[in-house]
């Protein structure tokens, strides 16, 4: 059966409230049972997304309102993945803009709307959290307002609906003095704002793929708007491809979102959004078209990596002791389904080395990656976070980045020293009621290893955004780590008398009765050389007692490294140990002898 569909995706900054909107829309629609147990961010079902708090894959749900179907697309906040909105802006027929009362457009806001902007689209703006008490509604319509035009929107886009609201309640109202009850004003301006989509069921099928899935017992899946005409189960279809070639294939299966499930069906319409199976090569951008009619849709361009790691095989002494898959061929086969629905990864084969170059959007992107991997019972050794670099002529360009910093005004100094150490070029300053806000372009290379020393610096009261600018111009040789590192000397279990002693050389990273091996890093060192220790020497025993022989040894809290602030950290010498159950850092080279050798 034909019906009316609308597409909407929710697009907006990290943590301004994408997720907590879309259950709101779940929970008022009657999509869930009256006693049904509902918990909150529904979509993000990913146990990272939840743990994070972050949206880290686009997703399809759909509700019913009035006579309409609503094909809702949750999309990521953080700038890392931005190459999961980029794909669905072709399958979309609006976007609610979400934007914060207080904080305004962020980076990742221009970032977002200029992509739907750059479609067609035309956007609704949803003002988040109004109920805060430094809300400034007025003057974050006008910022928005200055954002749309810097992005050079037309006059529609411009005349855009304006929704007030509070996600996490569940209220949306048209005018500040309304007294809101639910999130209906809302869905009544899409249904105002936007015509449902308007085909023929006889036309041609012509069907973009915006997304990838993968079934265990289907295989890969394939997920995009039906443009024109109508897909059918057991359709034979020709598949455009991005390199022009043309391939017949069969529809095996076909789904639609019904709610949060996907609902198998013999059939799907104009306007909707569908997924299909049986097309195990298919990717984003590729036309699924009737073999008599093949009218492929211009190819959906996906942002170029801008970092990579070198993803090897852990060859440190306690390799294999908590990870089931261990050799490079494990590794090779998990990246490989890795890649069939992650579209801005790359692969590429280290020669001569057991392991893999693996380049993405940013550390973050990186990093989710590898936590994934590590829970599935991997065990890998990371190299330091590297620039992917492009060739302008002559010229080498490595990739920027905009930096968004608020922090009380006493840090700002020291901040901004730090920043212009680092290569970055203030844009803007600004003072509000005893915070500063600062606007930075610095190379991405230079922020590598930066956050941890921000949070330090500003005793954890600064906030530090970061979104991919451009690329431009290679700024040569930048100053590495500040602090060097003590090194095991040998294997062993770790001592607290041992340990108590070192703590005045820098902070630790282990605790006591820890298994340490040669070339495992046990601390940071207070200066800027790297310092071999033993952690693992005992207080020698006799018969004679002191009178200090009985002082209790107190250690300060060692430093816990998460997995990002682990891979910042490291330099081009060292590595991250990832397993299922530990985080360890070590020197390439174990042995201080080799070291030695080398370093001569």
């Amino acid at each position: 059966m034909i019906q009316k569909i609308i597409n909407v995706a929710v697009i907006a900054h990290v943590d301004t409230g994408k997720s907590t909107l879309v259950d709101a829309l779940l929970k008022q629609t009657g999509v869930f049972r009256d006693n049904e147990e509902v918990g909150t961010q529904i979509m993000d079902s990913n146990d990272l997304e939840r743990e994070r708090g972050i949206t880290i894959y686009s997703k399809n749900c759909s509700i019913k309102y009035k006579d309409v179907k609503i094909n809702i697309v949750d999309t990521p906040g953080h700038a890392d993945f931005t190459s999961e909105v980029e794909r669905i802006m072709k399958t979309v027929d609006t976007v609610i803009l979400l934007v914060d009362s207080v904080d305004g457009p962020m980076p990742q806001t221009r970032v977002v709307l200029e992509n739907a902007l750059n479609h067609g689209l035309n956007p609704i703006l949803f003002i988040n959290k109004i109920d805060k008490k430094e809300a400034r509604v007025e003057e974050v319509i006008n910022d928005t307002f200055d954002l749309f035009l810097d992005l050079d929107a037309n006059d529609r886009q411009l005349d855009f609906p304006i929704c007030y609201g509070i996600a996490r309640d569940g209220i949306a109202i048209r005018n500040l003095h309304d007294d809101g009850k639910s999130i209906e004003p809302l869905l009544d301006i899409i249904l105002e704002h936007v015509k449902p989509f308007e085909g023929d069921a006889e036309d041609a099928l012509q069907m973009q793929i915006s997304q990838l899935d993968y079934d265990n017992y289907i295989g890969r899946l394939g997920v995009g708007r039906v443009n024109k005409g109508s897909v059918k189960a057991g359709d034979n279809i020709v598949l455009s491809k991005r390199n022009g070639e043309l391939a017949r294939h069969k529809i095996t299966r076909l789904f639609v979102n019904e709610g949060l499930r996907k609902v198998e069906v013999e059939e799907a319409f104009y306007g909707d959004i569908a997924v299909v199976a049986g097309i195990p090569d298919i990717s984003i951008g590729e036309t699924i078209c009737n073999p008599e009619e093949v009218i492929p849709m211009p190819m959906i361009n996906i942002e170029e990596p801008t970092l990579s790691m070198n993803f090897l095989v852990n060859d440190s002494p306690f390799a294999g002791k908590t990870g089931k898959f261990v050799t490079s061929r494990h590794i090779k086969e998990r990246l490989d389904k890795e890649l069939e629905t992650n579209v801005g990864l790359r692969v590429e084969e280290i020669p001569g080395v057991e392991g893999y170059k693996v380049s993405g959007r940013g550390e973050l992107h990186l990093s989710i990656l590898i936590e994934k991997v590590r829970r599935e019972g991997y065990e890998l050794a990371i190299s330091k976070p590297t620039v992917l670099y492009k060739k302008d002529g002559d010229k080498l360009l490595e990739p920027y980045e905009k930096v968004v910093i608020t922090l009380p005004d006493e840090y700002s100094g020291g901040i901004i020293n730090a920043l212009n150490e680092r290569k970055g070029e203030m844009q803007a300053m600004e003072s509000i009621g005893g915070y500063t806000r600062l606007e930075y372009l610095a190379p991405t290379r230079s922020l590598i290893g930066y956050r941890m020393e921000f949070v330090n610096a500003t005793r954890g009261e600064g906030t530090l955004i970061r979104t991919f600018e451009k690329f431009g111009e290679n700024v040569g040789k930048l100053k590495g780590r500040k602090n060097g590192v003590l090194i095991a000397s040998e294997s062993g279990k770790t001592m607290a008398y041992s340990l108590f002693n070192l703590q005045y050389r820098g902070r630790l990273i282990v605790e006591p009765s820890v298994d340490v091996y040669e070339g495992m890093l046990v601390g940071i060192n207070k200066k800027s050389d790297d310092l071999t220790v033993n952690p693992n020497k005992n207080k020698k025993l006799t018969n004679t007692r002191s009178s200090a022989s009985d002082k209790a040894i107190v250690l300060e809290p060692k430093k816990v490294f998460t997995l990002e602030e682990a891979l910042e950290f490291i330099e081009d010498d060292e590595l991250v140990e990832v397993t299922p159950v530990d985080i360890r850092l070590r020197k390439k080279i174990l042995s201080g002898k080799d070291r030695y050798r080398e370093n001569k």
